[in-house]
């Protein structure tokens, strides 16, 4: 589980590539002073298992469903990622519930200054953008982050210089892809309202009756 504060920006090192998979290797340092193998580290929001570590990163492995739901298969030798670490129970919980599964994708469609912000602007899919409300909260690469405005196409959230600073988002340009996790509780709430829609399975008759019970003396 994770907040969605990003810790530290990393550096791709290298893409090891198989059929439909691949390996990363990540430079990282402030983050890595814990790290140990079998650790989630959010990587864009994506959750990602540490499989190697060192003072200076880590590897992970990338299957074939996460580089379909997400970003990281536009990777490349020296991009820079942003990452966190899991949450301890006794820290912060400065943003919101995050759990690094990504539900997919969306593209910047366009970028505004206004005075100290910036405006961000991102299309997606009707399957994401049904559970992205005003003022809610969405995991955009792992950044917790405020919607501010809901079209019927996109959505829009306004960074600040601090969020600038510490995470990649602003050094993306207009058409480029960013992950997206919407806040699992409306997905749960959606799932518990429709659950009963689907038709019952039909109960297996025991052939037991009244009449029965009373023709073999138990009435």
């Amino acid at each position: 589980m994770f907040t969605g504060i990003i810790e530290e920006i990393g550096t791709v090192k290298g893409i090891q590539r198989g059929e439909k998979s691949c390996i990363l290797s990540i430079q990282a340092k402030s983050i890595m002073d814990d790290v140990r193998v079998g650790d989630s580290i959010a990587t864009n929001g994506v959750c990602l298992t540490a499989t190697t570590v060192s003072p200076n990163g880590f590897t992970a492995d990338v299957m074939a469903e996460t580089l379909r739901r997400s970003s990281l298969g536009d990777l490349k030798p020296g991009s820079h990622v942003n990452l966190e670490r899991a949450m301890q129970m006794n820290g912060r919980f400065g943003g919101h519930i995050v759990s690094g599964h990504i539900d997919g994708t969306g593209k910047i469609a366009a970028m505004d200054k206004e005075d100290n912000a910036v405006w961000v602007k991102i299309a997606c899919d009707d399957n994401l953008l049904k559970y992205i409300i005003e003022k809610g909260s969405i995991a955009m690469d792992g950044i917790s982050l405020t919607v501010a405005k809901v079209t019927a196409c996109d959505f829009s959230v306004s960074i600040i210089p601090h969020t600038k600073d510490e995470t990649t988002l602003l050094s993306k340009k207009i058409g480029d892809r960013v992950n997206l996790e919407n806040d699992m509780v409306g997905k749960y709430i959606e799932h518990f309202m429709h659950f009963g829609d689907a038709p019952a399975k039909k109960e297996k008759k025991s052939g037991l009756s009244m009449d029965t019970l009373m023709e073999n003396g138990f009435m």
